[in-house]
C-alpha cells in the first residue's frame, strides 16, 4: 500500500512539470500581437507582412525536421514548389477556391514527401543530406521540361484566385492576401504547438537525441520519421500554394535550390527547435532585405550576409534563444 502511495506522489509533480513545460506562456502571444497590428499601420505594409506570414509557414515546417526530428535537408524547397505548382495547376484548369487550393497544395506536397521520404530515409547524415540536394535539381529539371504542365522557364500563367469564401477578392490592396495568410499562419502555429508537445512529439525528439536507444526500447523509428517528414512536406505545399494565390504565378524559383537553402539560413538564424525560431529568422531577414534594399540597392546582400554572420557567431543558438540568455539560462 505505500509503494502505491509513493508511486501516486511521485506521479503528481511529474505532471505538474508537463503541465508547466506546455502550458501557453505570455511571451508566445507576441507573434498574435504582431498579427494584430499589421492592418493598424497601413495597407503598405500588407505585402511585406504577407511575404513574412508564408515564410513563417514555410520556416515551421522545415523547423519540425530540423529542430524537432533533427533531419537536416538540402531539399524542403520542393514541397513549396510542388505545393504552389499544384494549386497553380488547379486553377488554371478552373479550380480558383483559394482555401480548396490550399489542400490541394498540402496533398500534392505531402504524396511526394512520402515518396520521397521512403527513400531518402533510409540514410543519414551526408548521404541523407546529398539526396535531398539532387532531389531539388531533378524536380526543378523535370517541370522545366514539362513546360505543356508548368510553363517550363517561363512560368505558370493565367492563374485566378476567387474571391475567398466567395465574399472578399484578392485586389491590389493586399488587405485579403494579408488576412487569408495571416490566419493560415496562425492555424498551422497552433497545430505544430500541439504537435511537438503531444506524446508524438515526444517520441520524435526522443528519437532525435538518440535514434538507438529509441528503437531499443521499442518505439517504431522509421514510420515516425516517415510521418513527420510528410507532415513538415504538407505544412511546406501549404506555404507555396498559399504563395502562388497571393502572386497568381508559379515558377521555377519556387521549386529551385535558392529558396531551400534561404529557408535554412533563415531558420538557422531564428534558433532551430523552438518553433518561435522559425518566426523570429524569417521575419528579421526579410525585414532586414526590405530596409537595406532601400538603403543600399547595390550592396544590400553583403550588409543582410554580415548581419546573418554576425548572429551566428555571437548567438549561435539563434535569436530565439536570446531568452534564455537574458534569463540566465542555456538553450534546453
Amino acid at each position: 500500500m505505500s509503494d502505491d502511495v509513493s508511486t501516486a506522489e511521485r506521479r503528481v509533480p511529474f505532471a505538474a512539470s508537463l503541465r508547466s513545460k506546455h502550458r501557453l506562456r505570455p511571451a508566445e502571444l507576441l507573434p498574435l500581437v504582431a498579427v494584430a497590428i499589421v492592418p493598424l499601420l497601413g495597407s503598405g505594409y500588407y505585402p511585406l507582412a504577407t511575404q513574412i506570414a508564408i515564410t513563417v509557414i514555410f520556416g515551421l515546417s522545415l523547423d519540425l525536421l530540423v529542430g524537432y526530428a533533427g533531419i537536416v535537408t538540402l531539399g524542403h524547397g520542393i514541397f513549396f514548389g510542388v505545393g504552389a505548382y499544384a494549386s497553380g495547376i488547379a486553377s488554371v484548369h478552373g479550380w480558383g477556391d483559394p482555401v480548396s487550393g490550399l489542400f490541394i497544395g498540402a496533398a500534392a506536397a505531402a504524396v511526394v514527401g512520402v515518396v520521397q521520404g521512403f527513400v531518402v530515409l533510409r540514410t543519414a547524415r551526408f548521404t541523407l543530406l546529398m539526396l535531398t540536394l539532387c532531389s531539388v535539381f531533378l524536380v526543378s529539371e523535370v517541370a522545366n521540361k514539362a513546360g505543356w504542365l508548368t510553363g517550363g522557364a517561363d512560368g505558370l500563367t493565367g492563374v485566378m484566385t476567387g474571391p475567398l469564401l466567395g465574399v472578399w477578392t484578392f485586389d491590389l490592396d493586399g488587405r485579403t492576401g494579408y488576412l487569408f495568410s495571416a490566419t493560415v499562419f496562425v492555424l498551422v502555429w497552433i497545430g505544430l504547438r500541439g504537435l511537438v508537445h503531444a506524446p508524438f512529439g515526444q517520441a520524435i525528439m526522443a528519437i532525435r537525441d538518440n535514434p538507438g536507444r529509441a528503437e531499443a526500447i521499442g518505439m517504431a523509428v522509421r514510420p515516425r520519421l516517415l510521418i513527420v517528414y510528410t507532415v513538415s512536406a504538407a505544412i511546406a505545399g501549404t506555404a507555396g500554394a498559399l504563395q502562388a494565390e497571393i502572386d497568381q504565378f508559379a515558377g521555377l524559383k519556387n521549386v529551385g535550390f535558392e529558396i531551400s537553402a534561404t529557408i535554412l539560413v533563415m531558420l538557422a538564424l531564428g534558433g532551430t527547435g523552438r518553433l518561435y525560431g522559425a518566426m523570429a529568422g524569417p521575419a528579421v531577414y526579410l525585414i532586414a532585405q526590405d530596409l537595406l534594399a532601400k538603403i543600399n540597392p547595390a550592396m544590400w546582400q553583403l550588409w543582410l550576409g554580415l548581419l546573418i554572420v554576425a548572429t551566428v557567431l555571437f548567438v549561435p543558438g539563434g535569436l530565439s534563444s536570446l531568452a534564455d540568455v537574458f534569463r540566465g539560462r542555456g538553450k534546453r
